[in-house]
């Protein structure tokens, strides 16, 4: 029996970067969390200690910087590309990258009715997601969101559902319904804008969960990913991750009070996680399939 190195990579994770554009009086931030880790001929490194096929993770890192810079950074999906072909196309035995990106939403404090110029507030938790992989010529784009909450607080149901010895739950026909979405979508070409497809699939995913009348989780999340395919062509496929972000009745009968569907406890957990993915029957696969998973930094 051998034991032999099996599939490896290296890079930097979460650089940090805020890039403010002051070239008008309108000032723009752009603010986001850059992750590389880059694959090829690497054995040496592991089995030798041999460090002559090592671009340093602090390479990559000042390569994020300089090229935030040089070519400044436009949408996250563009700034990702650029990164993953410069990595791949630097040293012969790099034969492939993962850049990785999260972009946090500032917005403008509005004074006397009017946006600020110059200063800004972050709203919520909402992230605007890519990964983007450079693989010798091949090439593929995952782009997303984490981090959206929604309520609706009624227009959801769940019953039907069967029942064994350790079922406890309640039948309802209204009940309160919320979540935290994570979202990734695959798109089938690079050549892309964008910044305008990203806002027709949230605007899609956003539409779908108000509209909808669910009658579970999942039937709303199937809805949801079907209708960002139909708004948005140049997407393969989209993985949704929905944890139910449970809101019960509290029982306030000990204190002479009634509750007609008024005050809820919202424990942070445990709670339902409920996860899928919907495609076109005719997408092409490819290895670096959306993967979507909860905000472990703020489980719901």
């Amino acid at each position: 029996m051998a034991i032999v190195l099996g599939p490896n990579q290296f890079g930097k994770a979460e650089v940090r970067l805020v890039r403010i554009d002051r070239s008008r009086t309108v000032h723009h931030i752009t603010d986001l969390n850059v992750s590389t880790a880059l694959r090829g001929d690497f054995d040496d490194a592991h089995l030798l200690g041999d460090n002559s096929h090592i671009l340093t993770t602090d390479a990559q890192k000042n390569t994020v910087y300089a090229f935030a810079r040089e070519y400044g950074t436009g949408q996250i999906e563009d700034f990702a590309l650029r990164l993953g072909r410069h990595f791949v196309g630097s040293f012969p035995w790099i034969h492939g990258a993962r850049v990785e990106i999260e972009q946090f939403a500032w917005e403008r404090i509005v004074v006397d009715g009017s946006p600020h110029d110059h200063a800004f507030s972050q709203p919520g938790g909402e992230r605007r997601t890519t990964v983007v992989t450079v693989d010798g010529p091949s090439v593929s784009v995952v782009s997303g969101l984490a981090g959206l909450v929604m309520l609706k607080s009624t227009g959801s149901e769940f019953h039907g559902f069967p029942r064994d010895r350790y079922t406890t739950l309640a039948e309802t026909t209204d009940r309160v319904l919320a979540t935290e979405v994570t979202a990734q979508w695959r798109y089938v070409t690079t050549d892309l804008d964008f910044g305008p497809l990203f806002g027709r699939v949230r605007d899609a995913l956003v539409t779908t969960f108000a509209q909808v009348h669910s009658l579970a989780l999942q039937q709303t999340l199937h809805r949801m990913g079907e209708a960002a395919l139909t708004a948005v062509e140049q997407v393969a496929e989209i993985r949704i991750s929905m944890p139910n972000k449970h809101h019960f009745l509290v029982d306030l009968s000990p204190f002479g009070l009634d509750n007609p569907d008024i005050v809820y406890q919202v424990p942070d957990r445990p709670y339902g996680l409920i996860e899928a993915t919907v495609l076109r029957d005719d997408a092409p696969t490819v290895s670096d399939r959306p993967q979507a998973r909860p905000d472990t930094t703020s489980a719901p």
